[in-house]
């Protein structure tokens, strides 16, 4: 196997996932004169959506067309984009090794941004329309469909807060609890004080029609929406972290590696930033968190430089 550096001064960065907060790297880097490279494989987690919102200056763009100019500003700065999987990484010594498609990239320092999965209930016709007429996010596909009917299809205890919150976009906004059952009483209260109506039965489908969702199969009833929102459970690409020895810690939505403040893991010189630590990272959170990140991370070489100075005799004049 090719190895990328050895022998030879390695890489500054290795960034594994050429997302928002990787590509926000990587730009923030090359700018900074460091030699980077940025692995990917070409799976970002909203590749099914059309549009993307609430990102400043780019409301409606397609989210697929930021990451291909995203790409061109990277390479525009001597950045390098490598497509393909990262099987393995190990520490050597003052360097980490990254085996990727074209073989092992001695780095300096290893950024992780292989976001994560989306684990969607198993219900016929969800997984189809996933990103179009079946979404998450109130702030990213609220307004698109304001005034409309939309159902809010439970998943946890957090889907009735998912309902209150998309009453600020419509007031026919209906719950349906699946297999969660009946709410709390004080829970059901602010459901019916608020107008939201509630679907008691077991979803056991979506009603599609030329390939929009019309409406939610339940009890032997369709009952019609214009929209679903839901809440997937997030499965963070973090494997690569992990067989680093990355810390993790279990909250709400499983278990999940440790950063710091500025993206660190317990691993030294491997970093982690975006979804695969960051469950709330939509796209302007992942791409300001990709550049804050970038900015702490160059902090760090800056200092090894300085270090390494220090170790080198100077020459006598």
């Amino acid at each position: 196997m090719n190895h990328m550096g050895r022998g030879q001064q390695p890489i500054d960065v290795v960034i594994v996932g050429g997302g928002p907060a990787g590509l926000s790297a990587a730009l923030s880097l090359a700018r900074s004169r460091r030699r980077v490279i940025v692995v990917d494989a070409g799976r970002p987690r909203n590749m099914t959506a059309s549009h993307m919102h609430g990102v400043l200056g780019h409301d409606g763009l397609s989210p697929l067309r930021l990451l291909e100019l995203g790409r061109k500003e990277v390479a525009g700065y001597g950045g390098r984009l490598i497509h393909g999987e990262v099987t393995s990484a190990r520490t050597d010594g003052a360097a980490i090794e990254v085996d990727t498609a074209i073989g092992t990239i001695r780095t300096r320092r290893l950024l992780v941004a292989t976001g994560l999965d989306d684990d969607l209930p198993n219900i016929p016709g969800l997984r189809q329309q996933w990103g179009r007429g079946v979404v998450v996010c109130p702030y990213c596909d609220g307004w698109e469909h304001r005034d409309d009917v939309i159902g809010v299809v439970a998943t946890s205890p957090h889907s009735i807060e998912q309902a209150q919150l998309l009453r600020q976009w419509s007031d026919r906004i209906i719950y349906f609890a699946n297999a969660l059952g009946v709410p709390a009483t004080d829970e059901m209260d602010a459901l019916v004080r608020r107008g939201i109506a509630f679907e008691p039965s077991l979803v056991t489908g979506l009603r599609i029609d030329d390939d929009r969702v019309t409406g939610v199969e339940v009890d032997g009833r369709v009952v019609p929406v214009g929209v679903i929102f839901t809440g997937p459970t997030p499965r963070p690409r973090d494997a690569l972290l992990r067989s680093l020895g990355a810390a993790t810690t279990n909250g709400p939505f499983g278990s999940w590696v440790d950063i710091d403040a500025d993206g660190r893991t317990s691993v030294p010189g491997v970093w982690a930033v975006g979804n695969v630590v960051n469950v709330r990272a939509n796209v302007s959170v992942s791409l300001g968190l990709g550049s804050l990140v970038a900015g702490a991370l160059n902090a760090e070489l800056v200092s090894d430089d300085i270090a390494q100075t220090r170790a080198t005799p100077s020459l006598s004049v």
